[in-house]
């Protein structure tokens, strides 16, 4: 199990950093065929060719679950069913935008995985083993920093591991999900913040509807225009997105 965490998350890794530089290289020939093996090595050969097409199709969503873009996600998603404008903006937009603020924030952390574990490492400078604990030791320091010791308690208990003596000593796949639901807590504190000042309007245009006795109509359509303006004239996005880069502790 550790060992196949450790193939995904350097696979996905391998993939994110290097996809720019690849483009540039020749692409390999890979055929695949069906037929009857005479030699034991061809079995072997394409199970991992079966292994790799599959580590290929995790890696994305793995790399993902190690970055800033489970939290900016989720308050992006909170946001719009604030405001109460149902698919606008569209998931498209908000997953994109996500994505662009994770590789904001991850990109100083990417580079020096890349610099420190996966160059040398392309290079021959350095052994596999050694390669992967140097690349994901920056992803690592910065799951610590937004983990709190509760959550990875609760899956130190629930692996049935002895209690580590530093951060060093927590494998992976305990601190991977104690990073996952520390952000979403904290994606959703976030998320309680911003629905506040809108909620307060719902009730405001809710109580004068119902005060001038049109109950027939309803109060979210008078107050998703509101709603709008509170957002524009506060610029609502300058702020939620310097908000969540700086949540972000280092």
């Amino acid at each position: 199990m550790k060992k196949l965490l450790r193939t995904l998350i350097a696979a996905g890794l391998c993939l994110g950093i290097q996809a720019g530089s690849a483009l540039a290289q020749s692409i390999p020939k890979v055929s695949v065929e069906v037929g009857e093996a005479t030699d034991p090595s061809d079995l072997s050969t394409t199970l991992q060719i079966v292994i790799l097409i599959t580590v290929l199709a995790l890696a994305p969503s793995i790399l993902i679950m190690i970055t800033s873009f489970v939290r900016i996600a989720v308050v992006l998603s909170f946001l719009r069913h604030a405001i109460g404008t149902q698919q606008m903006p569209p998931n498209q937009l908000l997953v994109g935008l996500a994505l662009i603020i994770t590789f904001f924030v991850m990109s100083p952390i990417i580079n020096q995985s890349y610099n420190e574990g996966i160059k040398p490492y392309l290079e021959e400078q350095m052994e596999g083993e050694e390669a992967f604990d140097k690349a994901i030791t920056p992803f690592r320091q910065f799951m610590l920093a937004q983990t709190r010791e509760q959550d990875l308690a609760l899956f130190v208990d629930i692996a049935q591991l002895e209690e580590p003596n530093n951060a060093d000593d927590i494998p992976l796949h305990v601190l991977i999900p104690g990073f996952v639901i520390s952000e979403l807590r904290t994606a959703f504190q976030i998320a309680f913040v911003i629905f506040v000042p809108f909620l307060v309007i719902d009730m405001v245009v809710a109580s004068v509807l119902m005060s001038m006795g049109m109950m027939m109509l309803p109060p979210i359509i008078v107050s998703l225009p509101f709603k709008l303006l509170l957002f524009v004239l506060v610029d609502g996005w300058y702020l939620l997105v310097k908000s969540l880069v700086e949540s972000f502790r280092m």
